[in-house]
């Protein structure tokens, strides 16, 4: 009863994980190298199961699955976040403007306070997105589409739209560029971030008194408000956290990527974000969704590009894949289907 119990508790995740192992075994398969001999040599030769390939799956893990736990937050409170895209690219251009001081207006400085900055100006955009939407009343999705497009019309007019670098930087930023890009213990430091992020946000979200609360308010805020909990605070808090982890994945892009180009730089993360969380059993209804899961659905997400990549298909053809994945999640959580798979296998 107990194992039936687990099973149907994360049934969600289960299911993910099912679906992550089965593409992997597909790009396995037909990316194997065809002229060994030994079937099982050339399984273990398959450019997916190289040491490169593996490494840059780890990194992106880590720098889309740290952002899209923040707004998996935001989802479980029944809201939503457009803006994560656009508050990639403008951290990025303030980061590197404090670095290296070409902007009037941004001093530079040394990498540690520009970081100490960049992470209170993100909980300031939170806080702002936070008492719009519990205070003001105001819909999520007009907010954050209006700091869709603000956020990176920001950070376009501040570079006039041309790509900014961190190689100017007043200070030896070294020390900075090893921790963001190297690996340790042959792991990604992207990764291991995520790791220890989301260890410390699965307390926060499935053992904590936050989290009993971020889950009442999803299901019901009227009820959750007449309880005594106090819904601004929540609601602020899920919207802080979602930047406030932005702002952490920001900084990693810049550095992966050398330089921003505002006009492309963070482009539909805020998609990719969604789609994890969504795939991963946050519902858009709110007071559902998981650690393990928002972090499983952004693996099938990249699993699924990293397919598309070494099959030779065409680039454009990952999008389809990613929208059909999409719509399936959603259609899940629409009619309940594992719920009433497992209620019919307990029953009998």
């Amino acid at each position: 009863n107990m194992l039936s119990h687990t099973l149907s508790e994360y049934r969600k995740e289960g299911c993910l994980l099912v679906v992550l192992l089965l593409v992997s075994l597909w790009t396995i398969w037909f990316s194997r190298d065809l002229d060994s001999s030994n079937i099982f040599n050339s399984l273990l030769d398959s450019n997916f199961l190289s040491s490169r390939n593996l490494t840059n799956l780890c990194r992106q893990l880590g720098m889309y699955g740290i952002f899209s736990i923040g707004v998996g937050f935001v989802i479980i409170t029944g809201g939503i976040d457009l803006s994560v895209g656009s508050l990639m690219a403008l951290f990025g251009v303030v980061f590197f403007y404090l670095l290296t001081g070409t902007h009037a207006w941004i001093p530079a400085m040394h990498w540690a306070p520009a970081l100490l900055i960049l992470s209170l100006f993100s909980l300031l955009i939170g806080l702002i997105h936070g008492l719009l939407v519990a205070k003001v009343k105001l819909q999520p999705f007009v907010i954050t589409l209006c700091g869709l497009l603000g956020y990176r019309g920001l950070a376009q007019t501040m570079t006039k739209d041309t790509s900014l670098g961190y190689i100017d930087s007043v200070s030896d930023v070294s020390t900075l560029e090893m921790l963001l890009t190297s690996n340790f213990m042959g792991l990604p430091s992207a990764f291991i971030c995520l790791v220890v992020l989301a260890l410390i946000m699965y307390y926060v979200l499935h053992l904590s008194i936050f989290g009993r609360y971020l889950f009442a308010l999803g299901r019901n805020e009227q009820a959750a408000r007449f309880s005594g909990v106090n819904t601004t605070i929540i609601i602020c808090t899920a919207y802080i956290i979602c930047t406030f982890f932005t702002s952490i994945s920001s900084t990693y892009f810049a550095f992966y990527t050398s330089d921003v180009v505002p006009s492309m730089h963070g482009n539909f993360f805020e998609l990719y974000a969604i789609a994890g969380a969504v795939l991963g059993g946050c519902s858009l209804k709110g007071g559902e969704g998981s650690i393990i899961g928002i972090i499983l659905g952004t693996a099938v997400l990249l699993v699924l590009q990293n397919m598309v990549n070494l099959l030779g298909y065409d680039s454009s053809f990952s999008k389809v894949i990613t929208g059909i994945v999409i719509l399936g999640g959603v259609l899940v959580d629409r009619f309940n289907l594992w719920s009433i798979f497992f209620s019919k296998k307990n029953t009998n």
